[in-house]
């Protein structure tokens, strides 16, 4: 970008919005997150091109500064991002700024948001499986006196069971900052959202080894409810640690 002052949101949006080879622009991050902004907070946006339709746009590919972040990407790229990967949670929460496609935008957007029922099971498998296993560590290095590392593999632990509760319904994790924005307003089903939040404060400040085989407790009957006993079962006498016996 050859100006001398920074690009400002506003003024990039009209920019764009007069561009024909612009079809959407999608805003994410905080600012997308009604009540997370703050005087930090940038202006995170996606320009949607459509293939082939030449813009002189191209020239602020890479742009980055304190007030703006430009992602600029064909549809067909943009229908990818984060199908799987890091951006999923991001832009099943962004605001369609932009949307030429007859609501087709939104509906890309909508999809993001969403597993499907076959990547949901395979997820909740896989972190299933991964959940016990820190877990397991944890109460075995607790039981065994290594207390760091009991802390450790504790907090491990959850970053697991967050993968697997949404995936348990269907949704992408959120971003740790996230997290509590997003289970006020879209609560996980069958968890009180202050009671598992309380739970994760406790098992992250000092591995609370109660707390853990509680919150054990509860997935395991939901992971068996669902179909995912034989993950469990595949860890056998194990459980019982895991169960508090």
């Amino acid at each position: 970008m050859t100006a001398r002052r920074p690009l400002a949101h506003d003024e990039f949006v009209a920019l764009a919005s007069a561009d024909a080879a612009v079809v959407g622009l999608v805003l994410k991050g905080s600012r997308a997150h009604e009540g997370m902004a703050t005087e930090h907070s940038d202006h995170d946006l996606y320009v949607v091109l459509a293939e082939g339709v030449p813009t002189e746009l191209t020239r602020f590919a890479g742009h980055r500064t304190r007030e703006l972040d430009l992602v600029l990407l064909t549809l067909d790229r943009f229908r990818s991002v984060g199908m799987p990967g890091f951006e999923r949670y991001a832009l099943a929460r962004a605001r369609v700024v932009l949307d030429r496609l007859d609501g087709e935008i939104a509906r890309i957007l909508a999809a993001k948001a969403r597993l499907t029922a076959e990547e949901a099971s395979r997820a909740a498998a896989g972190w299933l499986d991964a959940y016990a296993n820190s877990l397991y560590r944890s109460l075995k290095n607790e039981r065994d006196g290594h207390a760091l590392a009991a802390r450790l593999d504790a907090t491990d632990s959850l970053g697991h069971l967050l993968e697997l509760l949404f995936a348990l319904d269907r949704r992408p994790r959120p971003y740790n900052k996230y997290l509590e924005w997003e289970l006020d307003r879209y609560p996980l089903p069958g968890w009180g959202t202050g009671a598992l939040l309380d739970a994760l404060g406790r098992i992250s400040a000092s591995g609370d080894v109660a707390v853990q085989h509680r919150v054990f407790a509860r997935v395991e009957a939901a992971a068996r409810h669902r179909g995912f006993g034989a993950v469990l079962d595949a860890w056998g006498d194990d459980l019982e640690l895991m169960r508090g016996r």
